[in-house]
């Protein structure tokens, strides 16, 4: 190992260590906000250190990058955990969620993600995902005193479990045929020619199953609307904008380093289809704003898979753009929702009348949230979308361009409906909602980002170059 592998390292060996002094600080002291002082310190300076460009950008014997795509990812996913940590603290201690745990385990599933975006092999990506995801196993289930919040944790962590299995053995019989697990020649050599052999065709089955749920695309949705209802607010956000940002970039690690992937079209388009139709369906008939969301991010994901079938015609580039913009747009929803049930809001549609008499800061940040998902100008969910319709229509998939492009308008009556309800309705109590001053920051800064990345997205296109 040379000292420019521990330069690549440097962002992992720091949440490591971030989440090994977070444990130990928390369980000298009582004070939970040194332990969440502690992770947010060491998220933001890992971010800033990933940001640094290195003499090097390989380390072969680690199995890392260093490329400027891997490292703005490593950055983002830091920036998010330490935002996440931010929403948390008031909120977790409202809902007497205590200990070191919750902060700690924030790193590790941020160490997971940041693995995955430096990965160069198929064993480094793999074991990034599932260091990342068995990190979401603890905190999907964290807020023990919510009647679901056992219920959903069992079931997240059971279909994830199948899907890893999946996961495994898709790369061990990609492994079989190609007999390397470097990520650029397995590629090559899995999807050669557009007639992949039955062993590779079956290990890329078994792929597209794994990531299939980790991205919440139809058929292995289910367990989405019950995991981000039953999970803590800041914990769906990372686990909306985090987790399936890491996924959309496994795939965009994946297959750009093949010359052909027409053998992975039909599957791909499939459920492209189904995600985009079925979660703006279900959307519709909600009444519940976090299980709305849910089949929304469906869609969403949907919307991602078309601009990955695009290919090389923009789709890659449209595809990495969308997994930031729609990771801050999650940050910004979920962040003040976060805000407002802290301060009493419930779970159904009729809990948010007039939550913008009561609440302005929090009711505008999800307000703009929400237009920024249903693709309205100028937020980044416009210039998302563009993107990914026009990188469709440009590579010849004007069926799914033209469905999608449907949908997304169709999505703009439930989302507005959250919003009407927000100012068109009188609430129930006129009482200003209290919101502290780091839940300000944080939710002020992603509405900020929403803007800018929507009427500036050159600077962030220019790095995402696949």
């Amino acid at each position: 190992m040379t000292t420019t592998d521990l330069y690549i390292a440097l962002p992992l060996l720091l949440l490591a260590c971030g989440a090994l002094l977070t444990l130990i600080i928390g369980a000298i002291s009582r004070d939970d906000r040194i332990g969440y002082s502690i992770a947010m310190a060491t998220a933001i300076t890992a971010a800033l250190w990933s940001l640094q460009t290195p003499p090097a950008l390989l380390a072969p014997a680690m199995g890392l990058s260093a490329s400027g795509v891997a490292r703005s990812f490593t950055a983002f996913f830091c920036l998010m955990a330490a935002a996440v940590l931010a929403l948390s603290l008031h909120y977790n201690s409202r809902r007497s969620m205590t200990g070191e745990e919750y902060p700690a385990t924030i790193l590790f599933a941020t160490f997971g993600m940041t693995a995955l975006a430096s990965a160069t092999n198929l064993l480094t990506l793999f074991l990034g995902l599932e260091a990342m995801t068995f990190g979401f196993y603890i905190l999907v289930a964290y807020d023990l005193k919510r009647g679901t919040s056992g219920e959903v944790g069992l079931k997240y962590l059971l279909m994830g479990a199948f899907s890893a299995a999946f996961m495994a053995f898709g790369i061990a019989l990609l492994y079989c045929f190609s007999g390397t697990l470097a990520i650029i020649h397995t590629m090559q050599l899995t999807l050669a020619g557009g007639a992949a052999h039955p062993i590779a065709l079956a290990g890329w089955g078994c792929l597209l199953i794994g990531i299939a749920f980790k991205l919440s695309l139809v058929p292995a949705h289910l367990w989405t609307p019950d995991v981000y209802e039953g999970a803590p607010a800041p914990v769906t956000a990372f686990l909306s904008g985090g987790s399936k940002g890491a996924t959309i970039l496994l795939l965009l690690l994946l297959l750009p380093q093949a010359a052909d992937v027409s053998v992975l079209q039909i599957p791909l388009w499939g459920m492209a289809l189904a995600s985009m139709l079925v979660g703006n369906l279900a959307a519709l008939l909600q009444n519940r704003v976090r299980r709305m969301l849910a089949y929304s991010s469906i869609a969403q994901m949907g919307y991602v898979l078309l601009a990955i079938i695009s290919g090389a015609g923009g789709g890659y580039q449209a595809a990495a753009y969308y997994a930031v913009a729609y990771g801050v747009i999650s940050l910004a929803a979920f962040g003040a929702i976060a805000v407002l049930e802290r301060n009493g809001c419930g779970s159904t549609l009729d809990d948010y009348r007039g939550r913008g008499t009561s609440n302005p800061l929090a009711a505008a940040v999800l307000s703009l949230a929400l237009f920024a998902l249903a693709g309205i100008p100028p937020t980044a969910g416009f210039t998302g979308k563009f993107l990914i319709f026009a990188s469709a229509i440009k590579s010849g998939q004007l069926t799914l361009a033209v469905i999608g492009i449907l949908t997304a308008a169709a999505s703009v009556y439930y989302y507005l409906r959250v919003v009407t309800m927000l100012y068109f309705h009188k609430p129930d109590q006129a009482e200003q909602e209290g919101i502290y001053p780091l839940e300000a920051v944080v939710l002020v800064t992603a509405a900020l980002i929403i803007i800018l990345l929507g009427l500036f997205p050159s600077h962030l296109l220019g790095i995402l170059k696949f």
